[in-house]
């Protein structure tokens, strides 16, 4: 048999995949663009013959490696890589040279696009949350109305939480959709409240279920993303519980055959109408791949099994050939650099020795999700487990300034107070004389026109004064002669009015005896006798 893998020197550890298959005979081709003088002698004696590619996104380099290949060994049986981002140029080089173990390219939609996972999940009869491609701000604006904030952006095709936000208002939303890579499609989704739960295991070419174990995720990963915080999970059983009933569902759905698969799931962790009650699961994404950050030797630790035996089984022989039996719980801790812990990691590594399984630094390209320092353990109990990973995660809790300390700083800073008061003091006195002395001598001058000025108001007033006693001297001068006149005047106008009043008398009487003695005019005055004669 010939299996072509792509990248096996990383992650470091993909080196076991490649071995497993090699021991049982099997011609293991690796292509990578690692130097051959590079890579890890375990990731060297895993292969029967490395080609080394300039990069493995030149795809006419990995097909031409594939082609020697082929010349060299004869057909090629399988074309693997265990890894997301290859999962398309194995798809592409799986139809050049007619290989029809695993997806093909048309098969690719469905498992790299979450919108069209979706779609497969609703043929299975699950309920998924509800979501638009985003388009525009106003399609994205009109979704929040419909279904409200919180709400999930990210790629469609992508992995790992990168590119991956909650966004909480319209102005979140508006600013996300003015700054996001205009090279990535993004989805705007509903969001579910929960955990992530994972059910991952090895498929055989019928799609029954090899092997399975499922890990709960006790922190967010788009969180510890973007917050570059502690990332922490944990092993749990799958035998008889309702996510290896949904998994199978899924497994079935998809095209997994002769596959290790990698699933998640949102564990409601309130009612969510539409979706389930308290504690369903949801399904977000798959990966028709290993899962990363060790979950393979976590499986390993948990089962005391092999995992890379049972994947290169499963290609040669079809089967698992062990007796699967959950023994441990298995832990993951993932530390960030620059965080102060209570323990150093050589204390961890010290004080829980003979639980502790791994202990790795994390190339910077995957310590954003997979955290820069990790620490994976296995133990009999759940309890246990936890205490450890607490005692890992444990950070220093800043300790509030001793008395004496703070009495010492107290006097350092009122000393340093009384040097920096000295130098002030002295140019401070000056400047007060200064101003002192300015003042006086603005103020002679000041008080001289001021003094002036009032003397020449007190001069102008006695002017002002004698000419107001003149005007009412002459008012009262004039007064008397003025009532004097007003009184003589006053009779002669009474008399020459009584004169009148006679003269008028007198014509008055002449005048009634003229109109006396005037015929007409007593007929004028008499009454007419007759009576008008009747018509």
């Amino acid at each position: 048999m010939n299996v072509v893998f792509i990248s096996p020197h990383f992650p470091e550890y993909y080196h076991n995949f490649c071995s497993r298959l090699k021991d049982r005979g099997v011609n293991v081709l690796g292509v990578g663009d690692c130097p051959y003088d590079m890579i890890s002698d375990e990731t060297k004696n895993s292969l029967t013959e490395y080609y080394y590619v300039g990069s493995l996104e030149n795809y006419d380099e990995v097909y031409r490696a594939c082609a020697y290949f082929s010349s060299q060994y004869g057909k090629i049986d399988w074309i693997e890589s265990e890894n997301e981002y290859w999962l398309e140029l194995e798809a592409t080089l799986r139809r050049d040279f007619n290989v029809t173990t695993g997806p093909q390219i048309q098969d690719m939609r469905w498992m790299k696009y979450k919108s069209a996972m979706k779609e497969v999940y609703k043929s299975a009869g699950l309920k998924v949350a509800d979501y638009i491609k985003l388009d525009t701000l106003d399609e994205a604006f009109e979704f929040t109305k419909e279904n409200g904030y919180p709400v999930i952006v990210k790629p469609d095709n992508g992995v790992g939480a990168t590119h991956t936000y909650k966004l909480k208002n319209d102005e979140e939303l508006k600013d996300f959709y003015n700054h996001k890579q205009d090279y990535i499609d993004y989805i705007l989704e509903d969001f579910v409240p929960g955990d992530v739960v994972t059910f991952e295991g090895v498929t055989d070419k019928d799609k029954n279920i090899l092997f399975s174990t499922s890990h709960f995720m006790d922190t967010s990963i788009m969180d510890t993303v973007n917050d570059a915080s502690d990332i922490y999970f944990h092993s749990e059983p799958v035998e008889g519980k309702p996510i290896y009933e949904i998994g199978e569902k899924v497994v079935k759905a998809f095209d997994t055959r002769s596959r290790f698969f990698h699933f998640e799931f949102i564990k409601l962790s309130e009612d969510k109408p539409g979706l389930g009650r308290k504690g369903d699961l949801v399904p977000l994404e798959v990966n028709m791949r290993a899962p990363g950050a060790f979950i393979p030797d976590m499986m390993n630790y948990a089962y005391d099994v092999d995992t890379y035996t049972i994947w290169a089984d499963m290609m040669i022989y079809n089967t698992c050939f062990y007796e699967i039996e959950r023994k441990y719980y298995v832990g993951y801790v993932g530390r960030r650099l620059g965080i102060d812990y209570e323990l150093s990691d050589a204390e961890v590594a010290d004080k829980y020795r003979e639980y502790i399984k791994i202990e790795a630094d994390i190339p910077q390209v995957l310590a954003q999700a997979e955290g820069n320092h990790i620490f994976i353990f296995r133990a009999k109990t759940k309890a246990k487990l936890n205490e450890i990973t607490k005692a890992i995660i444990a950070h220093k809790k800043k300790k509030a300034a001793p008395k004496k300390a703070v009495k010492k700083t107290v006097k350092a800073v009122a000393k340093k107070v009384e040097e920096v008061k000295e130098p002030v003091k002295e140019p401070v006195k000056k400047t007060v004389k200064a101003v002192t002395k300015k003042v006086e001598e603005v103020k002679e001058p000041v008080k001289t026109v001021v003094e002036k000025t009032v003397k020449t108001v007190e001069k102008k007033k006695e002017p002002v004064k004698e000419t107001v006693k003149a005007v009412t001297k002459k008012v009262e001068e004039t007064k008397e002669p003025v009532k004097a006149v007003v009184e003589t005047k006053k009779e002669e106008v009474k008399a020459a009015v009584e004169d009148t009043v006679k003269v008028v008398e007198e014509k008055k009487e002449e005048l009634k005896e003229v109109v006396k003695k005037s015929p007409r005019a007593r007929k004028a005055v008499k009454k007419p006798r007759h009576k008008a004669k009747k018509r």
